[in-house]
């Protein structure tokens, strides 16, 4: 009754599988199913929603398109984890320069994490108050034991309390955010453009000041449609690129 409830509050423009489909992803977002957790069959939310099992199975196309679920034949629908595989095929395009371009998973290097009031660009980034507090995290990634990119990460404290206290943050945060905090990203918004390096960019990767490097500024969204992360990543392209295959 309740979700039936929840489905009659969505403007009725919508068709029917969106509707299922914004009940379902509040659903997940709200930790009725948890990352790696089977859904109800098809039959069931049918049931449950009061609508066809058609229906149901669009919905469940659009979560799987948008890799939310996961579908494994004769088990089931499964919660999408943010393994970081899973990241880093659905929202990392760093790859080697070409003749090679295979997809590279950057290591960890040296790390810095602080707290302190948000900036008004970060306030208007991630969606913030005046006051409210942000996470700011430096590090240095590297590729083939060479520093290739520097990251600025900006989170807001009030999603990731206490998260500035890790000893060692995890490469890939995206798994962390999930696992532990209970937020998802379900998309990144992003711009690329070409910068040139500061003091600390040169210090950092061991080029001169000035030298070129690729600027991917990226604003990470939850399932809720919040802005959960702001982070900026200059890279060297000695070592990497940004690749997108288009078919």
């Amino acid at each position: 009754m309740q979700s039936q409830q929840a489905i009659s509050a969505i403007p009725d423009f919508q068709p029917l599988y969106k509707q299922v489909h914004t009940v379902l992803v509040k659903r997940i977002a709200n930790g009725d199913w948890g990352p790696g957790q089977a859904l109800p069959s098809e039959q069931a939310l049918a049931l449950e929603l009061g609508v066809s099992q058609g229906t149901v199975r669009k919905a469940m196309d659009a979560l799987a398109a948008q890799s939310l679920i996961v579908r494994q034949q004769g088990k089931g629908s499964f919660v999408a984890e943010h393994t970081q595989e899973h990241s880093l095929y659905r929202f990392f395009r760093i790859s080697r320069p070409a003749p090679d371009g295979a997809r590279v998973t950057p290591e960890l290097g040296a790390a810095k994490i602080k707290r302190r009031p948000a900036s008004l660009v970060e306030q208007a980034k991630l969606q913030l108050d005046k006051g409210d507090e942000i996470v700011e995290i430096r590090r240095t990634r590297l590729v083939d034991q060479s520093p290739a990119i520097v990251e600025k990460i900006i989170l807001p404290l009030a999603l990731f309390p206490d998260i500035d206290s890790n000893e060692m943050l995890p490469n890939t945060l995206y798994s962390l955010y999930q696992g532990v905090y209970g937020i998802s990203v379900a998309g990144v918004r992003e711009e690329l453009r070409a910068v040139l390096a500061n003091k600390r960019d040169a210090r950092s990767l061991g080029v001169a000041s000035g030298s070129p490097l690729l600027q991917i500024d990226r604003v990470a969204i939850g399932l809720d449609d919040r802005h959960v992360e702001w982070r900026v990543s200059r890279c060297d392209t000695r070592h990497v690129v940004y690749a997108v295959d288009v078919n």
